[in-house]
């Protein structure tokens, strides 16, 4: 087994040194028009609470790409929206993600003394035309104290669950105690009227958490989550986390470790059962994104086949660890796959390479 890349391109590129130079969280899918569709946010640096969700659209398979705009330009100077776009069995397109206030221009949404996010709150909203219009972003109410991370998008399952997942982090507020060992999925049977929620992984090592965490839903049912695995501490490294659920997420089988040595994921499942996963890696002589094949089991992963698909020229933009910690320095990221009608897969990124800035993809096939 390999990955045969044969395209490589922007989905859309940035200037350096201009407003909304720096670009994330690509999520590209296939809309009942046949169009591609990519989500991305861009923002005025790392780490500035200013991000605008942007939509980008593919009549070729993802060869040429025609920028859209924000979905929400009235929303631009108040709210800083992060939100990822998935594909529902009917069709619809729905976007998930936060929504963080913005109080002043130029202001951070990370606290380096509380190693925090700016409080924010997790929102939807749906698209009925193929991502042409969006309704207005609605609140999920968090079950518990905190900020979320939630870089991966809304799953909708074939009986008509809703599921998102997110990452508890502490708050600007030192005294606030945030449960952040774990990874919090919400469930709802109503589309979106209601809420339960529980924990999709729960991490056994003292100061351990969760960032960059994925749901979908496999061809036999059984629902799979990701993540990655850091220690809040930085003095271990930590394989990547998964489980799977048999219930439609309301339980979920103990966490488990991937065995891969990785950080942000994403998944992707394949009509045979198995699933694609993709996360980044930034060690001297792994910089890039890496691809694997998987079909996982309760206790085992079940890792098939594993390889780097694009390789990054520099890991970070001043030479810095690569780690968490670090992570306002990374000059690549947040890796999506989206499967395509020929049987091809499309992968986006973000990326600030010396060759190139903004929304990367590669478009790859799988050999046996």
């Amino acid at each position: 087994m390999r990955f045969e890349r044969f395209k490589e391109g922007y989905v859309s590129k940035r200037q350096p040194n201009t407003p909304t130079a720096v670009a994330g969280g690509p999520r590209a899918v296939l809309a009942a028009s046949g169009e591609l569709v990519c989500s991305y946010s861009v923002s005025s640096a790392l780490g500035i609470n200013d991000f605008v969700p942007m939509l980008s659209r593919s009549n070729d398979g993802g060869e040429t790409w025609v920028e859209q705009g924000p979905l929400w330009p009235h929303l631009k100077t108040s709210e800083s929206n992060f939100v990822s776009v998935s594909r529902a069995p009917s069709g619809t397109l729905f976007a998930y993600g936060i929504s963080t206030p913005i109080s002043q221009p130029g202001e951070s949404f990370w606290s380096d003394a509380t190693q925090g996010l700016k409080q924010n709150r997790l929102c939807w909203a749906r698209s009925d035309d193929n991502g042409r219009s969006w309704t207005e972003p609605k609140t999920i109410s968090m079950p518990i104290p905190g900020s979320a991370e939630a870089p991966g998008p809304m799953c909708v399952t074939r009986s008509g669950k809703w599921l998102v997942c997110y990452a508890p982090y502490n708050t600007f507020d030192p005294d606030l105690k945030v449960d952040r060992e774990q990874i919090v999925v919400m469930c709802s049977d109503d589309e979106g009227k209601s809420w339960q929620h529980t924990p999709m992984l729960r991490f056994a090592e003292p100061g351990s958490g969760g960032a960059e965490a994925w749901v979908v839903e496999l061809a036999d049912g059984r629902l799979l989550g990701t993540s990655w695995h850091l220690d809040h501490n930085g003095k271990n490294e930590y394989p990547n986390a998964y489980s799977l659920s048999s219930d439609g997420g309301k339980t979920w089988l103990p966490t488990q470790s991937t065995r891969i040595m990785g950080q942000s994921t994403a998944l992707t499942p394949l009509p045979d059962g198995r699933a694609l996963f993709v996360h980044n890696r930034r060690k001297p002589g792994e910089a890039g994104v890496w691809l694997s094949v998987v079909k996982p089991t309760p206790s085992d992963f079940g890792v098939e086949h594993s390889d780097a698909l694009w390789r990054a020229e520099t890991a970070t933009q001043s030479g810095t660890s690569g780690e968490h910690a670090e992570w306002t320095d990374f000059s690549f990221g947040e890796p999506a796959v989206a499967a395509l009608p020929d049987g091809t897969f499309l992968m986006t990124f973000w990326c600030v390479q010396p060759s190139g800035r903004g929304i990367g993809y590669v478009k790859f096939r799988i050999v046996d």
